[in-house]
């Protein structure tokens, strides 16, 4: 049997902006309850009190409470910036592999030269220093390049070992630079790296938003 407890765990679990709002306690449950009021009257096809929607909001918001302070791992080690980056972005043909392991095997990965490939159905993402972009444009041909992103950076948060069977890490760092309103262009993972290309624009507030991160979390483990 559907209960408003559960109509209105449902309705926030589908809803991660109002589970911030009421994590950053900043939401009015009366004014919430009367915006969700007629969506649980649907599901459970009868009209409902309006106290007893509030009731149910402060309830899950104490499950957030219980679930937000609940002990986290102290995980990145270090952060570290990558400048002067682009996002060049060309459509997939028979040749493309190649193309992308003879540019690979010129690289000079120890002065600081970048180049991620992201392979998708249609596309392929290469993420490259700036001094770079040319070779890449030449190798693939202007006809093949769909896209260019530039004026980005890359940064890279260095993490434990336990990163890897910790739920909730990735999600943990995204959610403050979506709540930031932080553009990420991409995400890539390693077993001790995770690295988020972003606008060169909001590199500092990016940062700022990381520290604050890795306080929150040293903060939650004393």
């Amino acid at each position: 049997m559907v209960t408003i407890s559960h109509a209105v765990q449902d309705i926030l679990n589908k809803h991660v902006f109002l589970q911030e709002a009421i994590n950053h306690n900043i939401v009015s449950y009366n004014k919430l309850a009367n915006n969700i009021k007629p969506k649980i009257e649907t599901e459970l096809g009868k009209k409902v009190k309006h106290n007893a929607i509030v009731m149910a909001l402060r309830r899950y918001s104490e499950k957030l409470d219980k679930r937000r302070n609940k002990p986290s791992l102290n995980y990145f080690r270090e952060t570290l910036l990558k400048t002067d980056v682009c996002l060049i972005i060309i459509e997939e043909s028979p040749d493309a592999h190649n193309k992308t392991q003879e540019l690979y095997n010129k690289m000079v990965f120890k002065q600081g030269k970048i180049f991620n490939i992201v392979q998708g159905n249609y596309e392929l993402g290469i993420i490259t220093n700036q001094s770079n972009k040319e070779n890449v444009i030449n190798a693939f041909g202007k006809d093949n390049v769909l896209r260019i992103v530039e004026e980005l950076v890359v940064i890279s948060l260095m993490y434990s070992r336990d990163f890897l069977f910790t739920p909730g890490v990735l999600y943990n760092v995204l959610r403050f630079l979506t709540w930031e309103n932080i553009n990420i262009f991409n995400i890539t993972l390693t077993p001790q790296e995770l690295s988020l290309v972003i606008s060169r624009k909001d590199t500092m507030r990016c940062y700022n938003t990381l520290e604050k991160l890795v306080k929150t979390t040293k903060s939650n483990t004393n």
